[in-house]
């Protein structure tokens, strides 16, 4: 049985722990709020750009251009969103197996080829797929830092420059979605080249008037669509981490509170051997002392 000493020490490093989870517990509520509403704003409007852009994409062979031009795949890009900070349980580790798994059933030739690139947001993703050995572009790691449209535009634009240049021939992004605080959803999308609507969608079939012309539309809708598109992408993220880091940390409050029940229990009955003990002694000794 170990030592009272011990057992007070334990309790109270337990204590301090707490506090911590709630402390913890209590940023990620407040970042949360301010996440949740960010993405909620952003979806409605992403996702009839993305809509709308599916729609032109697939409106005749004159809509044909570089976002959409279907490559041999011979070099892949994947973009991974993790998060800067860990304590979120299974958040970071998720999205990691989710790439893996991509990489093994869609990508396993170009793998061997060593032509798989990962492009991590988020620190976590940097070390972990740095750490394995992976061709990484790391120029946008720290967009969590700064966490605007203008910021994650950069990203974007270089997402499609390389795609328009050739220097990859597929892009796809994998991250969480966020559902609600309990609950993040895995996805893996397809980011370069667009995929027009399937040939019986009843988008298809409506015939387009364009204004100005066709030509300025692409240029312009395309590039913000897929601007918008990783955007929302990442404020997924954002507020999946947050979620996912406040239902971590308030299950860690709750096992430090079971424990120190546990721990309570065990200081009292210790204490009490030991004072049972001591009255033992004293009524020994005096026995001793009459009988003599």
């Amino acid at each position: 049985m170990a030592s009272l000493k011990e057992v007070k020490n334990r309790i109270t490093s337990i204590i301090s722990t707490q506090q911590i989870t709630k402390a913890m517990k209590m940023v990620a509520a407040a970042k949360l709020r301010k996440s949740q509403e960010r993405i909620i704003q952003m979806r409605p409007f992403s996702e009839k750009l993305s809509e709308v852009l599916r729609n032109v994409s697939g409106a005749g062979e004159e809509g044909q251009s570089w976002y959409n031009a279907v490559r041999e795949e011979k070099n892949i890009l994947i973009v991974t969103v993790s998060a800067d900070r860990g304590l979120c349980g299974s958040f970071n580790t998720n999205v990691f197996k989710a790439t893996l798994k991509l990489i093994k059933e869609r990508y396993a030739q170009q793998n061997e080829q060593g032509r798989i690139t990962i492009m991590p947001i988020g620190k976590k993703a940097l070390e972990y797929f740095k750490k394995r050995g992976y061709k990484v572009e790391d120029r946008y790691s720290t967009l969590f830092q700064d966490l605007t449209f203008e910021n994650v535009s950069k990203a974007a634009e270089f997402l499609m420059s390389s795609f328009e240049k050739g220097t990859y021939d597929k892009i796809e992004v994998v991250y969480n979605e966020f559902k609600n605080v309990a609950t993040q959803i895995l996805r893996v999308e397809d980011y370069l080249p667009i995929k027009a609507e399937a040939a019986d969608a009843k988008a298809t079939d409506v015939d387009y008037i364009y204004q100005p012309d066709r030509e300025e539309i692409v240029t312009g809708l395309i590039p913000k669509s897929l601007r918008v598109q990783l955007f929302k992408a990442v404020l997924d993220s954002n507020a999946a981490f947050n979620g996912a880091q406040m239902t971590a940390m308030d299950k860690a409050t709750e096992n430090a509170g079971e424990l120190l029940k546990e721990l309570k229990l065990a200081y009292n009955r210790t204490r009490q051997a030991a004072i049972t003990k001591e009255i033992l002694e004293i009524v020994g000794g005096a026995e001793a002392l009459k009988s003599s």
